[in-house]
């Protein structure tokens, strides 16, 4: 751990570089992309401490629905109680701690350890404990069952994305959200979010990455790589008509004024209806730090959970959401089918450039690079913020010594 502090204070060093004026800024260093120990205290100080998205709230669809969740190693787990309302736990026993919840399903009424059967509600309470105070005896004398619940997580819900704290001092999460909805509120007027409702199996994908989960995000900030990576892409909607975007301390990405909306058939989804009509070309694509990955048109959106597995492996998990209920019936399915494979297109072109990124920062004749003052502005944003976490107080980089 101690290496893994050094090379934070490298990082932090860099930031310098980072934000000098009048120059070609630097990107992180390799160590921030292949060190284990940095891995960890990714969790801890940059995921950990910010909002971090972990789920489709959709993933829970009924009362009783149960999802355990991986984070960066950490067990989590998402319950809806029999009221159908959300709740977020840490996924272990207060008795020894096991892992409660192994797969996502439908719970009976209560969430039962499976090594010594301590049976927890789905408010997270302490309901029983079998034989603790010796064979017939559920109790025992000085333990209180309401102090060992369950540990709750700090969390919010936004445009069905699950968001957790899990340091629970990050800022209000309205204050997290606010910078986005501000600049969201042309396409989105008196609440026209909630008309986006998330598509069914046949608007979901997942792609297994061999990168670090920070290549995933800067790759996506930009569209510098359009032509080369993307040249489908750049055919209708090419790099002359995107511009970047950086909006407040916590995002950044990229918006282009030619975007058509999906036609298959004859048949085209349904449109926003407070959306700009002036506007009706443009879309945006933001990365909302740390690990949110958000596209809207005025006929979709699309939220892209990235998912740290470990230091050179993440998971995606894309979600796109259509107008009104009507834009999920049968006569647009073939639309939805269309949005989808389109999407898949574009992040599937993406996996090699992020997988080629992360084997060069194994490579000594590399360690951060260059970032362009033109092109590479958002992903000079992010670096920026993710080495401005990284000298947060609090993160070891000067407490510790070796």
């Amino acid at each position: 751990m101690y290496r893994a502090v050094t090379e934070i204070s490298a990082g932090a060093e860099q930031l310098a570089d980072l934000t000098a004026p009048l120059s070609v800024p630097r990107g992180l260093p390799n160590a921030a992309y292949v060190d284990p120990g940095l891995f960890a205290m990714d969790r801890e100080i940059v995921l950990g401490r910010s909002w971090a998205a972990v789920a489709f709230a959709s993933d829970l669809p009924t009362p009783r629905s149960v999802k355990p969740v991986d984070f960066m190693g950490l067990p989590l787990l998402l319950v809806r109680d029999q009221e159908g309302s959300l709740e977020a736990f840490h996924n272990v026993c207060s008795h020894r701690g096991m892992k409660l919840v192994g797969k996502e399903g439908r719970l009976a009424n209560v969430i039962r350890c499976p090594y010594h059967s301590w049976a927890y509600d789905l408010k997270g309470n302490l309901l029983s404990t079998p034989q603790v105070g010796g064979p017939g005896r559920d109790s025992c004398e000085g333990f209180d069952k309401n102090r060992h619940g369950l540990k709750k997580l700090k969390f919010a819900v936004w445009m069905d994305i699950v968001f957790v704290n899990l340091s629970a001092d990050a800022p209000a999460f309205d204050l997290f959200i606010e910078p986005l909805e501000s600049r969201w509120a042309r396409f989105l007027k008196n609440g026209d979010q909630d008309q986006f409702q998330p598509g069914g199996a046949d608007s979901r994908l997942e792609l297994d990455v061999a990168c670090n989960w920070k290549l995933a995000v800067e790759n996506y900030c930009e569209a510098y790589h359009l032509p080369w990576v993307h040249p489908g892409l750049n055919s209708y909607s090419p790099l002359d008509r995107h511009y970047n975007i950086t909006h407040g301390p916590g995002m950044s990405g990229q918006g282009t004024t030619l975007y058509n909306p999906a036609s298959t058939a004859g048949e085209t989804m349904p449109i926003m209806p407070g959306w700009p009509e002036e506007e009706r070309k443009h879309a945006e694509y933001i990365a909302l730090y740390p690990n949110a990955l958000l596209g809207i048109q005025a006929d979709h959106f699309y939220s892209l959970i990235v998912c740290p597995r470990d230091v050179g492996r993440t998971l995606e998990r894309v979600q796109i959401a259509y107008v009104g209920h009507a834009a999920r019936d049968d006569r647009h399915a073939q639309c939805r089918e269309a949005v989808l494979e389109a999407w898949k297109g574009v992040f599937v072109e993406d996996v090699f450039a992020v997988e080629g990124m992360q084997a060069g920062r194994r490579s000594p004749g590399f360690d951060g690079g260059v970032l362009t003052p033109v092109q590479d502005v958002p992903t000079h944003h992010f670096h920026r913020w993710v080495a401005n976490s990284y000298a947060r107080p609090g993160s070891g980089s000067k407490e510790a010594a070796p």
